[in-house]
């Protein structure tokens, strides 16, 4: 069967869902963005974008049937994930106080901790198998699917960037400023958190 515009409908539909629900990626695109600016942002997101379109990729190639087969090579990519949140989680309360001027800037590498980010979580594909198995007909083609792996990363880059251009606003560097050790804080514990919890989860 075929690709339909009703089935990429329904699917964009569910991807906008989660990429905008609370997440380490959405998280750490927000703290990124607010503190390093409009252009880190983005890069970020083009990174986290990427990733998650080629976990899509692999779940329509039925990489989960590998992780079935070889359990252990989920588990190595899960421990890798959470180990790289809490490195994130502990540079940024380290850096918690540090003014904007002298905390890390990352427009050099955002695209590669965007990347790293969303490739060390394969619960993202495995949400990813889940939706197409509901959403897309079985067989599909190579054309087929280059469209649905191109249109994720398309939606994903829109969405960042759109994201990135209303967070780096004036008004929300000042508020981000003013609160930063807080609010950096409060990121680094979430972040931390989310990393501890992939690590326990069986």
């Amino acid at each position: 069967m075929s690709l339909t515009l009703a089935d990429l409908i329904a699917f964009n539909a569910v991807l906008i869902a989660a990429i905008a629900s609370p997440g380490a990626a959405l998280l750490y695109f927000i703290r990124t963005t607010v503190a390093s600016g409009r252009v880190a942002g983005v890069l970020t997101g083009v990174g986290l974008g990427t990733a998650a379109a080629l976990w899509t990729l692999a779940a329509l190639l039925g990489l989960e049937a590998v992780f079935t087969l070889f359990p252990w090579t989920y588990a190595v990519l899960r421990i890798g994930g959470a180990l790289y949140l809490i490195w994130i989680a502990v540079q940024t309360w380290r850096h918690a106080r540090d003014t904007l001027g002298a905390a890390p800037i990352l427009r050099g590498r955002a695209v590669l901790s965007g990347l790293l980010l969303n490739f060390g979580n394969p619960k993202s594909m495995l949400f990813a198998a889940a939706v197409i198995v509901v959403v897309f007909p079985q067989g599909l083609a190579a054309v087929d699917i280059g469209v649905i792996v191109l249109n994720h990363l398309a939606l994903e880059v829109f969405f960042y960037t759109g994201a990135a251009f209303a967070l780096s606003t004036p008004q929300v560097r000042r508020g981000y400023i003013s609160l930063k050790p807080i609010f950096d804080r409060i990121a680094a514990t979430l972040l931390g958190a989310l990393g501890l919890r992939l690590i326990l989860e069986k």
